[in-house]
């Protein structure tokens, strides 16, 4: 059993650090103006095109970097560095355009690997958000091989400059879950509002209503009825990149903090020396090491397992949302030290720390609840016994 990191692991880090020192200086311009310039997205982009870290989920064969799982969260701990969630600009194509179809790769998959178009994701509704097979968004056919949606989606994130939707419908009369590519620009799609949040995030999360949206049938990503199966397989994706990029985040709060506690000096001594600060950076330290550790081995798992039997998925959905529910909070949980660390400095939007801790709060929402993680676990355990989810397997080929 090795830990170390090998030498393309460790190359992969450092070129992943190095991009995030690069978008650090964007961060007091995102906070401060709700966003970046047109100017700044571009220097960006290019950063990351040259540091070779785009689309670092997708083949090489349409554009991206063709990263195992194991090495996207290696890039992604450290992405997750950034406030603001500027990792998001850092494009990564959402996992069901794995499923696209030749047609479909050239138009959306190979134009997004290169930055050249961006997509957003739009499954949540006003009554759909952890229980996805709720969405009411319906998709009728119109009798020429096409689809007429109407719907509603809520939280679409990155949807104020995506050119393009990836949207979870049921078609008619089966109810079939089916998830269809949507321009936005298509008649019928419209932002109706972008609500404000806690977090100030380099995009948005609009609201997007879809009437009497027509699409063909070349829209349809992977089948008719496969809706539900390639949502479960996006969620679990973001869940275990979740686990990395707070962990990431945690990381640099934690830093920030103990660097801060030797120069802060109460009562004529630093606070580093003061005990129950001691403790604080004590369990930090452990939340940060234990939950990598468990993030990495998830994260190689789904390297070696045959990702076509159903029972390894399902085993492998569960132990992401086991990676997803504990570095949330424990990432939570050490950012809020961190912000107690500073004092009042802490609670300054100026302040890294006080920019990590209201963006981390909604790590343990999105993507899924910690309450939903707990029963996604449970069932699992309920279902294929807890052995599954205790042990370390043994790799088998991947596919």
């Amino acid at each position: 059993m090795e830990f170390a990191y090998n030498p393309r692991l460790i190359e992969l880090k450092d070129r992943a650090r190095t991009l995030t020192e690069k978008i650090i200086p964007f961060e007091e311009e995102c906070e401060r103006n709700n966003g970046l310039t047109a100017e700044s997205h571009a220097t960006i982009k290019a950063a990351v095109l040259d540091a070779g870290l785009q689309a670092i989920n997708t083949p090489t064969e349409f554009g991206g970097a063709g990263l195992t799982v194991l090495e996207q969260v290696v890039v992604q701990d450290e992405l997750g560095k950034l406030t603001n969630a500027l990792w998001d600009a850092v494009w990564r194509p959402a996992n069901p355009l794995a499923h696209a179809t030749q047609e479909q790769r050239e138009r959306y998959l190979i134009p997004g690997a290169r930055g050249d178009r961006r997509d957003a994701v739009a499954i949540s509704e006003a009554d759909a958000g952890s229980d996805f097979s709720a969405a009411k968004t319906t998709a009728t056919p119109d009798g020429n091989g096409g689809y007429v949606i109407n719907g509603e989606k809520w939280f679409v994130t990155v949807g104020d400059v995506a050119d393009y939707l990836i949207v979870l419908a049921y078609v008619q009369p089966e109810h079939a879950p089916t998830m269809f590519l949507v321009d936005v620009d298509t008649p019928g799609v419209q932002i109706t509002k972008i609500p404000r949040y806690t977090h100030t995030f380099v995009y948005e999360h609009p609201e997007f209503t879809f009437t009497d949206v027509r699409v063909g049938a070349e829209a349809v990503l992977g089948g008719v009825g496969a809706g539900l199966e390639l949502t479960r397989d996006w969620f679990t994706e973001e869940r275990l990149m979740i686990g990395a990029r707070t962990i990431g985040a945690a990381e640099r709060a934690l830093t920030l903090a103990v660097d801060w506690a030797r120069e802060r000096v109460q009562g004529g001594e630093p606070l580093i020396n003061r005990q129950l600060i001691q403790g604080m950076i004590a369990d930090s330290v452990v939340d940060i090491t234990t939950n990598r550790a468990l993030t990495h081995q998830v994260a190689w798992e789904f390297d070696n397992a045959d990702l076509n039997d159903p029972n390894q998925r399902k085993t492998l959905h569960a132990k992401a949302a086991t990676v997803k529910l504990a570095a949330s909070e424990a990432s939570n949980r050490v950012v809020d030290r961190a912000v107690q660390i500073f004092g009042g400095r802490g609670y300054i939007r100026d302040y890294p720390v006080e920019r990590l801790w209201r963006e981390l709060r909604v790590d343990r929402i999105w993507e899924g609840t910690s309450e939903i993680q707990r029963l996604v676990i449970a069932n699992e355990a309920n279902k294929r016994g807890l052995s599954n989810l205790l042990s370390f397997p043994a790799p088998v080929t991947a596919s």
